[in-house]
């Protein structure tokens, strides 16, 4: 969820600029991360494993190429937009990093909540993103928020559809199907 404001651009102000996506039990963590444009995300591996972490789907493309267990690689997002990640050698690994030019934003809880502090009064338009919902069912879900000074805003329940998405198996960074996952192998098999 973000808030843009209806009548300009956002000021990115002292939001933070450099987080973490760690690479650990074959698995992004965590799976979905919000941060603002010009923002630098850690990629460090946590696994007894190489990874290759990559998106060449949509927003921002990168390759950090492979690296090996305990180190990290360091990626500068400078374009808004939502960027899909993956690993070169895991197929089963996938994340999402959505980059926003705007400071007021969050990732929902489990149970659906989200809060975004420090928004001054104004008048904004509320965006939604899940990986799972279509673009126009996203679209459809834009809502016009006006903060007041020093009142909370309580928005009714949003209800994303996943009606219309259908998966899409990736490509590996050469644009070419994975191999078969082979079993008892350390690289592939089940999480340790």
């Amino acid at each position: 969820m973000w808030l843009e404001p209806a009548s300009g651009a956002a000021p990115l102000g002292n939001a933070p600029r450099h987080v973490e996506m760690r690479q650990q039990n074959k698995r992004f963590l965590p799976h979905v991360l919000a941060v603002p444009l010009g923002a630098s995300v850690d990629f460090p591996n946590f696994d007894p494993i190489f990874h290759s972490a990559f998106s060449n789907y949509s927003g921002q493309t990168f390759d950090v190429g492979l690296y090996k267990p305990g180190t990290s690689k360091t990626v500068a997002f400078t374009r808004p937009g939502i960027v899909r990640v993956f690993c070169n050698i895991h197929p089963t690994m996938s994340a999402v990093i959505a980059v926003l030019d705007t400071p007021w934003f969050a990732v929902s809880r489990a149970s659906g909540e989200y809060e975004i502090r420090g928004v001054p009064p104004g008048d904004y338009q509320l965006h939604v993103f899940h990986e799972r919902a279509a673009e126009d069912t996203l679209n459809g879900l834009v809502r016009r928020v006006i903060m007041a000074q020093d009142s909370p805003q309580i928005l009714s329940p949003i209800t994303i559809s996943e009606t219309g998405y259908i998966p899409a198996p990736h490509k590996d960074k050469y644009g070419k199907d994975y191999p078969p996952v082979i079993d008892g192998d350390p690289a592939y098999g089940a999480k340790p």
